[in-house]
């Protein structure tokens, strides 16, 4: 079993969704300050301040907010900004958004899902597999679509989300990936109940 199985099998919490999504989210903002600020991303450590340190202006930081929510695919409140003012600031309250939407009501809509992925390429015993937990916004979809198209015909793609998944979550991650099947790339989602079977029978 993968070790990260019991994580993903647990109700989605916040140190859940942190862990499995922080470092995406950080190398994504980043990467964002490099390139709207100019700087190089060793200089982007949590306590840097943004205005003081980075010398953004307003104008940067809106458009800062702007490529987070095309990056991530979230939608960042109004207020965002007013309770940013380092780096880590900006990271921490990203994260605070993705939490909120996972915790939305019953329509998933589009709030990115933290998933494990596995790539698995044909072969018995496979001569490799990739997993990784990642939260799946737009760009890592397309990413893990690439991933296991290299991977060649007959390549699997298997994709675990939190056991409390809603059946409106699986089918929005299935429908992230329409083209795999007509490639040769077998595509499995499924809720993590590994976790919850020993819960039933303890």
């Amino acid at each position: 079993m993968s070790p990260l199985g019991p994580v993903l099998a647990q109700p989605v919490r916040e140190d859940f969704v942190a862990a499995a999504v922080r470092p995406e989210v950080e190398a994504c903002i980043r990467g964002l300050l490099a390139d709207h600020l100019g700087v190089d991303t060793e200089q982007i450590t949590p306590e840097v301040s943004l205005v003081d340190d980075l010398a953004a202006d307003s104008l940067d930081l809106v458009e800062i907010a702007l490529a987070i929510e095309g990056n991530l695919g979230v939608i960042l409140p109004h207020q965002f900004l007013d309770r940013v003012r380092t780096c880590g600031d900006l990271v921490d309250e990203t994260l605070a958004v993705v939490r909120r939407g996972r915790r939305g009501t019953g329509s998933h809509g589009d709030a990115p899902v933290p998933v494990l992925a596995r790539i698995t390429p044909p072969g018995t015993p496979p001569p490799w597999t990739v997993e990784r937990v990642l939260l799946l916004t737009p760009y890592a979809a397309q990413t893990l679509s690439d991933d296991a198209l290299r991977a060649g015909w007959g390549a699997r793609l298997e994709l675990t989300l939190a056991a409390d998944a809603s059946a409106a979550a699986l089918a929005w991650v299935r429908g992230r990936f329409p083209r795999l099947g007509d490639r040769g790339v077998e595509l499995h989602v499924r809720r993590d109940q590994r976790l919850g079977v020993r819960r039933s029978a303890a």
